[in-house]
């Protein structure tokens, strides 16, 4: 049985550090690989990066799936990246791009098939400057190193997906248990760039509200919001940590929907049923009509 684990809680730092490392991946791979010096055709709003090498096992894990997300077609504004030819290459491709998701394998101990899912933000990691080479700068290098060069072009949103492999040596298949988290994975991330622009959500009769994963992963990256009721409208407005306040989304089940008791925060009583939401981009919320009755609360 596979253990997928899908969490915002970053695996130690001993058990993820010099085993997340980037290899170089054979230019067969049918994935964009843009040149930096080149000016795109079109705008990347999503960038998938596969990190790892075909010829080492589990190693291939990012390949692997940025080759099935393009065999099943992607939306426009998705694109995908071959990563495994080095950590500098990565920080170019991230240039200007809105949401970059980074895949890669990891050996952190855990079960084979274990998924992690990290924001990019707490994984950055500069090497010592005495040890920086093209052959030791990996993708956590890549992403502190992009957002040092890139600044305001830098990615508003970085997601890492790490899959736990068991076998690495040269000329070693995919264990079962990690080609069929990498399927799982892909069917994780169409539902990410795929959102319905109108979410639709349940509140169930006690109170809890039940979100899809690909909703709480378009608007929710950290996993935690506000919420609050007024004139009858339900509103969910995303933060940036629980350090910053905020609610906090669990996981619900393996496919990664969410949940949140919001009986607990409001001191009336929610209707029950699905509601459909849409996302207010100048109040930055998802909002839905609940209630004809005026409420204020948050």
């Amino acid at each position: 049985m596979i253990d997928e684990r899908l969490s915002n809680d970053r695996p130690s730092d001993d058990r993820l550090s010099n085993d997340l490392r980037l290899m170089t991946t054979p230019s067969s791979i049918p994935v964009e690989v843009f040149d930096p010096a080149q000016p795109q055709t079109s705008k990347a709003e999503t960038l998938i990066i596969g990190c790892g090498n075909l010829l080492r096992g589990d190693d291939a894990v990012g390949p692997v799936l940025v080759r099935r997300m393009w065999d099943r077609g992607l939306p426009n504004g998705v694109h995908c990246a071959d990563g495994g030819t080095g950590g500098m290459d990565v920080a170019f491709q991230m240039r200007g791009v809105e949401r970059v998701i980074l895949v890669d394998a990891c050996e952190s101990g855990s079960e084979p098939g274990a998924l992690f899912q990290l924001p990019g933000e707490e994984v950055e990691n500069l090497p010592p400057i005495e040890g920086v080479n093209l052959h030791a700068f990996r993708w956590d290098h890549a992403l502190a190193f992009a957002r040092w060069l890139l600044k305001d072009d830098y990615p508003r949103r970085v997601t890492v997906y790490l899959i736990e492999g068991c076998g690495f040596n040269v000329g070693e298949p995919l264990t079962p248990e990690v080609d069929l988290a990498i399927d799982r994975l892909v069917e994780r991330l169409f539902d990410v760039i795929q959102p319905s622009s109108r979410p639709r959500m349940e509140i169930t009769a006690n109170g809890y509200l039940r979100m899809p994963c690909g909703v709480a992963e378009e608007y929710f990256p950290n996993d935690t919001l506000l919420a609050m009721v007024r004139d009858g409208v339900l509103s969910l407005l995303p933060t940036r940590s629980a350090a910053a306040g905020g609610l906090l989304l669990k996981q619900r089940n393996p496919q990664g929907d969410r949940s949140l008791l919001l009986s607990e925060v409001f001191d009336f009583e929610l209707p029950s049923g699905e509601f459909e939401f849409e996302w207010d981009e100048a109040g930055g919320a998802l909002r839905a009509k609940i209630n004809p009755e005026s409420h204020e609360h948050g």
